[in-house]
C-alpha cells in the first residue's frame, strides 16, 4: 500500500476517477465490510490520513447509497444522569431473557411518537440549544445540549473522504460501482437538526439492566442511512 505521506490529492483524485471508470466490480469480502475492503484493493488508496482541502488529514469511509441498514453516528446517553432510569421505568417492559429484569429497546424519530409494546411512547423534539427525548404529556425525559452533540460527532468524524457506491447482488456475488466521492468536514448542527427533524437522522435507545437494577446503556445511538451521511456536514467537496 502506498504510505499516506506520499499521496497527493490530485493522485488521490486520480486513483478514483480510474475505479469509477472500472464500473461494477465484485466484492473481494463477504459482508459489510466488503465494499471498503474493495475499494482499498481497487485504488491503493491508504484507510487513514489523507490529504484533505483544508491542509488537514483526513480518514476514508464508503457507503452503499442504496443501503437499508442505518450507519450509527456517535453512541451517547441522554443527560441528567437519571436519563436512562427514568427512560426505563416508564416505557420498559420485561427482559427477553426472563431474568425478572427490564429493557427497553426502541427507535425514535421526531415525526412522531413511536410505538412501544402497542403504546404510544416519546419523540424527538429540537429546542433552541438541545435535542430533548419528550413524552406525549411533554415531559423532557432526556436530552444531549449542543455542545455534546459537536464534541461527540467531531471526535468520531473529525474529517472524511467519503466514496459512495451504487451496489447489486447479495454476499459474494455483491457488486459495487464507486462513482462519487466527497470531502467533508465541519459538523454543521444546524444540518444536524434538519436532518432530525425530517426524519432522516434517527436515535436507537438501547437500555438494560445490571444484575443490581441499575440502568445499562447498551449503546444509545444517533443513527442515518449511509448514503445521506455527508448531509451531516457543514463543509462538502465533490471530488467525483
Amino acid at each position: 500500500m502506498v504510505s499516506a505521506r506520499r499521496i497527493t490529492g490530485e493522485q488521490l483524485r486520480e486513483r478514483l476517477i480510474k475505479t469509477k471508470e472500472a464500473g461494477f466490480v465484485k466484492t473481494h469480502r463477504l459482508g459489510d465490510t466488503g465494499i471498503g475492503k474493495t475499494l482499498e484493493d481497487l485504488s491503493n488508496i491508504p484507510e487513514n490520513n489523507l490529504p484533505g482541502p483544508d491542509d488537514k488529514l483526513y480518514e476514508l469511509k464508503s457507503g452503499r447509497k442504496n443501503a437499508k441498514s442505518m450507519l450509527t453516528l456517535f453512541t451517547k446517553s441522554p443527560l441528567p444522569q437519571k436519563a436512562n432510569s427514568v427512560l426505563l421505568s416508564t416505557f420498559g417492559y420485561p427482559s427477553r431473557r426472563g431474568n425478572r429484569k427490564k429493557e427497553l429497546h426502541t427507535t425514535v424519530n421526531a415525526l412522531a411518537y413511536n410505538q412501544i409494546k402497542g403504546k404510544s411512547g416519546f419523540k424527538i423534539q429540537i429546542k433552541s440549544d438541545k435535542v430533548a427525548l419528550v413524552s406525549k404529556r411533554g415531559k423532557v425525559l432526556g436530552y444531549w445540549d449542543r455542545t455534546t452533540l459537536r464534541q461527540r460527532f467531531e471526535s468520531k468524524y473529525p474529517g472524511l473522504l467519503y466514496v459512495k457506491a451504487e451496489s447489486k447482488g447479495k454476499g459474494l456475488g455483491e457488486e459495487f460501482w464507486f462513482n462519487e466521492a466527497w470531502f467533508l468536514w465541519g459538523f454543521s448542527f444546524r444540518r444536524f437538526v434538519a436532518l432530525l427533524k425530517q426524519g432522516v437522522i434517527k436515535v436507537d435507545v438501547r437500555i438494560g439492566q445490571y444484575p443490581s437494577g441499575k440502568p445499562h446503556d447498551h449503546g444509545t445511538g444517533f443513527r442515518v442511512l449511509p448514503g445521506k451521511l455527508d448531509l451531516c456536514f457543514e463543509h462538502r467537496k465533490k471530488i467525483i
